[in-house]
């Protein structure tokens, strides 16, 4: 059954207008009609199986058949910090952590980063970033979409780190020292509903002086076994593990 996600302020009691780009996907791509069923979601917990009632140039109207109660969200909020790279890796990124449960994701500007942010761009870029987002939520069958913020300082990652439960640095030199005990040390300290910060490096990693920083911020550097992974394949890897020791052993 497909899925919505509609601003909250477009349910009204048991009835939800879907306006925008979803009327379109409705009534041209789906060819959906009156009696059809889908889910809407309010982005703030609630999904609900709607049976469409009317659809016209501009919007689609539905009326509440049943509430969904079941909640597939990741029993962690974990925020990825990725340093700016090239091509479409961080939108890679942004797809792939969104369905695997990532809460929140923030690109930052990383010494070894090639790419600049230009500001002059960052609305639409942000604008193709929450339609990557929203869509991967959609197809993932979660109930919240994850935020994506502009980039960031590497100075404004640090300070954002004491505001979450733990930080971890995904660090090629951990691999490379061959210390791979320390990412289930870390899980075993972490608890359900607590937030975890995660930061990935871009192309050619961390810097040395970077992570010296980062470390005396409290952030605890991890290996990811004994491979160098790419700047868009670490994040995957480190939200399956999390999904994996808090979803499927429990």
């Amino acid at each position: 059954m497909q899925r919505y996600f509609v601003a909250p302020k477009q349910f009204n009691g048991e009835e939800v207008v879907i306006t925008g780009e979803d009327v379109k996907h409705i009534s041209k791509v789906m060819r959906m009609k009156e009696e059809d069923r889908i889910i809407c979601l309010d982005n703030q917990g609630f999904a609900g199986e709607y049976t469409i009632h009317a659809i016209t140039e501009g919007e689609v109207l539905a009326t509440l058949a049943r509430p969904l109660a079941k909640s597939t969200e990741l029993p962690l909020y974990v925020t990825v910090v990725s340093g700016l790279s090239k091509g479409d890796k961080f939108e890679q990124v942004l797809q792939k952590g969104t369905e695997l449960g990532a809460s929140s994701f923030s690109p930052y500007k990383a010494a070894r980063s090639v790419v600049k942010w230009e500001d002059k761009k960052a609305n639409k870029k942000l604008a193709r970033y929450q339609k990557i987002v929203k869509e991967a939520a959609e197809q993932s069958e979660r109930t919240l979409i994850p935020t994506v913020t502009e980039a960031k300082t590497f100075q404004e990652v640090l300070y954002l780190a004491e505001s979450y439960d733990d930080a971890w640095l995904i660090y090629e030199e951990t691999a490379r020292a061959d210390e791979h005990i320390n990412l289930s040390e870390r899980l075993s300290q972490l608890k359900m509903n607590q937030s975890l910060l995660i930061m990935v490096g871009p192309e050619g990693g961390v810097s040395q002086a970077e992570a010296d920083q980062a470390m005396s911020a409290g952030f605890h550097p991890i290996s990811l076994g004994p491979r160098i992974l790419r700047t868009e394949t670490a994040p995957q890897y480190v939200l399956s593990v999390l999904s994996y020791y808090f979803e499927c052993m429990r």
